[in-house]
């Protein structure tokens, strides 16, 4: 074996099965070492932003990291931005990063750069390669990394000579990982004296926190209590719909969200963080909760999240507790008419089949869509996590790669979704069944909001010619047949939801231009 083959079986001695690529000169041995082996399924993207965005879908839904083969700094560079949201999301996630040889370095060719600091911003934890006989032992590392409690971003340097030189090293064995470590009693003990102290608690989850067993235990303490359940504004995966937990979010506006908390005397965070604004207003505060709010943390980063729930539940319930307020199923009547954003929630929500995996890069345009299909049927609930846009397609071609027996169905914004186009490409290529909606105002409507909520005032022409996307108007129809994907556009509630209900009856890639 070389030093590339060994980086190979290591991925493969450990469950990690899915590489997104793109790659270029100095990975041309992994590129190799990968076609020897037919276990690995290969996934290119146009762009490095497609490969980071798609391993954090894949791996949102499968609870495992999936390899990412970025070319050298600038390509690492290029996928920052979605392994920014990844690292938001606790998603794990492995790098390998290709670099020149150990010996080339020396003469500054023009894609040399500093890897390491591009990549540590981003990542847990930063590894190079010496030698290919170190190879085996540092990609070990980095799974650990990645795989350990909650989820984290793993990035391995690869050097050209460290891949193909040969190597002594035996085939290797799985790894052992780090289990979880267990809830802190004394945690538990403080959090349910506060849920019963009597004072107006809300409980905030995000996490394996979301998921239908934990949420029920959640509900259950909350109702036994009298608090109050919400899930954080953004979050990687919830499991929600009819027959399960029906959590909302932490409210996006600032002036909700503040409203939301008045009156709240303390909060108990379920892996969470405080909710804080996304962004600084003249005038309004940066924390939701007011000044006076006990904030408590159920556990710390590496203590095991289920367990903890399950030790809270005990404390706090006992083994009499009453079923969980499941969501009651319901459908809202199919709309007729103009074409607007709850028009489209409302026809998602009565022909999504059940197991859909719902990814979210809708912005502004898609802020309601949780009210409308509580009692929508069961589905998984993926969204932005890190504030940095362009995620919603390669998410959308991640989790179908995962999951290839679930409709994906994407709600993506227009100017978004320009970010990362190319995965598009991918989701043809792939024959990813995915559904994507695009939501056609042919402006960065969230950013014409933000301009007066910040006190800017109203846009002038400059202002306008750099939020507005309408000259020329984006054709989504022919972007998505340019890359392979059948599309069509709705201009009506009627068209629309003809559309969808085809595009919910068969499988493969489909696009809906909204035009709302």
């Amino acid at each position: 074996m070389n030093g590339a083959d060994l980086l190979c079986e290591t991925l493969l001695a450990n469950d990690i099965d899915v590489c997104f690529a793109n790659p270029g000169t100095s990975e041309m041995h992994f590129v190799a070492a990968l076609d020897r082996r037919s276990r690995m399924r290969c996934v290119l993207g146009l762009f490095e932003g497609v490969v980071t965005g798609a391993a954090d879908g894949y791996a949102r839904m499968t609870d495992k990291p999936a390899a990412t083969l970025l070319h050298l700094g600038p390509g690492l560079a290029n996928g920052l931005a979605n392994i920014h949201n990844a690292r938001r999301a606790r998603t794990p996630m492995v790098n390998v990063v290709g670099d020149h040889a150990t010996y080339h370095l020396v003469h500054d060719a023009p894609l040399t750069s500093d890897i390491e600091s591009l990549a540590r911003p981003m990542s847990h934890w930063v590894g190079r390669v010496e030698t290919s006989d170190s190879v085996g032992a540092q990609t070990e590392e980095a799974i650990r990394a990645a795989r350990s409690t909650p989820g984290q971003i793993a990035t391995l340097i690869l050097p050209a000579d460290a891949a193909w030189n040969e190597t002594s090293q035996n085939l290797p064995e799985p790894i052992e990982l780090a289990k979880p470590g267990m809830p802190d009693s004394s945690r538990i003990r403080e959090a349910a004296d506060a849920l019963r102290s009597g004072r107006r608690t809300t409980i905030i989850a995000t996490g394996l926190a979301l998921r239908s067993a934990q949420l029920e235990l959640l509900d259950r303490i909350a109702a036994r209590t009298g608090a109050r359940l919400m899930a954080q504004q953004s979050n990687g995966r919830i499991e929600r719909g009819a027959g399960r937990v029906s959590v909302d979010r932490v409210p996006y506006p600032i002036d909700q969200a503040v409203q939301t908390f008045a009156d709240t005397e303390q909060v108990i965070l379920v892996g969470a963080k405080a909710p804080v604004g996304f962004f600084a207003y003249p005038g309004k505060p940066g924390s939701m909760l007011p000044k006076d709010c006990l904030v408590l943390d159920l556990f710390a980063p590496g203590e095991d999240p289920v367990e903890s729930i399950r030790a809270l539940a005990d404390a706090v319930v006992g083994t009499d507790a009453p079923p969980a307020r499941l969501a009651p199923r319901h459908q809202p009547e199919m709309p007729t008419g103009k074409l607007t954003p709850d028009a489209v929630a409302a026809a998602v929500a009565r022909l999504m089949p059940a197991g859909t995996i719902i990814c979210d890069e809708s912005v502004s345009s898609g802020r309601d869509f949780f009210r409308t299909t509580h009692g929508a049927e069961p589905h998984d609930f993926l969204q932005l996590t890190g504030g940095a846009i362009g995620v919603g397609l390669p998410l959308a071609a991640g989790a179908a790669i995962a999951c290839p027996d679930r409709k994906v169905i994407l709600l993506q914004a227009d100017g978004s979704g320009m970010y990362t186009v190319q995965a598009l490409w991918t989701h043809a290529r792939e024959r990813l069944d995915v559904v994507t909606i695009v939501f056609s105002n042919r402006r960065y409507q969230i950013l014409l909001g933000e301009l007066k909520n910040v006190g800017a005032g109203a846009p002038g022409e400059n202002a306008s010619r750099m939020l507005n996307l309408d000259d020329p108007a984006l054709d989504w129809v022919k972007l998505a047949g340019g890359m392979g994907v059948e599309a069509a556009r709705a201009e009506t509630a009627e068209r629309f939801a003809d559309l969808l209900g085809s595009a919910c009856s068969r499988k493969g890639p489909f696009l809906i231009e909204a035009v709302i």
